[in-house]
């Protein structure tokens, strides 16, 4: 038996399922921030700073009350890890286990690493964080007149390789610089270092995708991971037969959902407000996704030709109503305090304008804050015949 959504209800239940927009918070903000990154399965890591840097701003469009401190605290506290999901990510502590392997992939050399392995310079690497405790890149560079094996570039990468097979893990970071140190002083006491059968696995990239995206197909669920494509699809089948996930076509697409999730689209959406969405947010980051659920076509144009960008540099994605409406190309000017949205973008079907201004209005002073802005200026609209309209909500917002 397969059910069929109608689009709005498949966008409905995607939104719900990833707390988007946000309900009310449960427990103390940092709990709020902990139970976020754990529902999601990850948070990307990204450098783009010219606005919060997206790990920070995924995490708020979930928690109002988050502070970037809140990371640092909860890798310090043991309960969340970077490694590698589909990119660079935040994991729960708890699902330490799932990221084991692909550290034994690349350990084993089953798994290509973008860098050459230098076992010696390895070897010395370790062997000098064994003995003198947490170190960082800088503490390898060379600092006489004869270049050797401290180098900075060859030890980086030597720290790189044995982060990713799991040698070294990272307690901390000092001004977003990575601090290594032995994988056994930075895990928990109790934790569970069991490596998953090839079963297991899967069924926990199928569980976690679904439970905090709503519906997935198998080449969803296994994003930038195509080796495990095959085994996710054979257990997807099998969970399908017995009943712990149900298939669900949504116009010519077919997913599969959790009969739990299913039960999402019950509860209530909160339309009325809008968010302000990273381009790395979890929502977003499989694009073709994005065009069949969402009908939104979006290109991260900072690796574009300026020439040839339409919408600009660093282009946030607006959710309001349950869709996507609109886009701004935004920069933070820190010193002057200033948010610059250079360029906003709406959507061709987007409608009921004064609605729409006055939620952005409420949404881009949340945004200022959080940013450390006090000020916002809007550059340029498009369509041009609604600037007034959306310039008047920019200084409403600053009121």
């Amino acid at each position: 038996m397969t059910d069929t959504l109608s689009i709005k209800d498949a966008q409905k239940l995607v939104l719900l399922s990833q707390r988007l927009p946000p309900g009310k918070p449960v427990g103390s903000p940092l709990a709020a921030t902990l139970s976020a990154i754990e529902h999601l399965g990850y948070i990307q890591i990204d450098t783009i700073s010219a606005v919060q840097r997206a790990h920070h701003h995924t995490l708020w469009n979930r928690n109002p009350g988050y502070v970037p401190s809140h990371l640092e605290q909860l890798v310090a506290d043991k309960q969340v890890f970077e490694y590698w999901s589909h990119a660079a990510a935040y994991l729960p502590m708890r699902d330490y286990r799932f990221s084991l392997p692909r550290k034994h992939a690349f350990a084993s050399g089953a798994q290509a690493h973008w860098y050459a392995r230098d076992t010696p310079l390895m070897q010395a690497v370790l062997k000098r964080i064994a003995a003198e405790g947490p170190l960082m890149a800088k503490d390898f560079e060379h600092t006489g007149g004869k270049l050797g094996e401290w180098k900075s570039k060859p030890a980086k990468r030597a720290l790189e390789y044995l982060f990713m097979q799991g040698e070294l893990m990272l307690p901390r970071r000092v001004s977003f610089h990575k601090v290594y140190d032995l994988t056994e002083r930075v895990l928990p006491e109790g934790i569970d270092t069991r490596q998953p059968t090839p079963e297991e696995h899967a069924r926990f990239l199928i569980t976690r995708y679904l439970h905090a995206n709503g519906l997935g197909q198998a080449a969803e669920i296994c994003y930038l991971q195509n080796n495990m494509k095959p085994r996710v699809s054979a257990v997807l089948n099998d969970m399908a037969s017995c009943g712990e996930v149900v298939p669900v076509h949504v116009g010519q697409h077919r997913y599969y959902a959790l009969p739990a999730s299913l039960a999402l689209l019950s509860k209530p959406l909160r339309r009325s407000r809008l968010s302000i969405l990273s381009p790395f947010d979890n929502l977003l980051i499989q694009r073709k996704r994005m065009r069949a659920l969402f009908d939104f076509d979006y290109l991260l144009e900072c690796y574009v030709p300026a020439a040839k960008r339409q919408h600009g540099y660093f282009s946030l994605p607006v959710l309001w109503g349950g869709a996507l409406v609109a886009r701004m190309d935004c920069k933070a000017e820190r010193r002057a305090s200033v948010l610059h949205v250079q360029h906003l973008v709406l959507e061709p079907g987007l409608s009921r304008i004064d609605d729409f201004a006055h939620a952005f209005s409420t949404a881009l002073a949340s945004f200022m804050a959080f940013n450390g802005c006090r000020s916002a200026r809007l550059h340029r609209c498009t369509p041009a015949r609604l600037s007034p309209a959306m310039e008047a909500a920019v200084v409403r917002c600053q009121a």
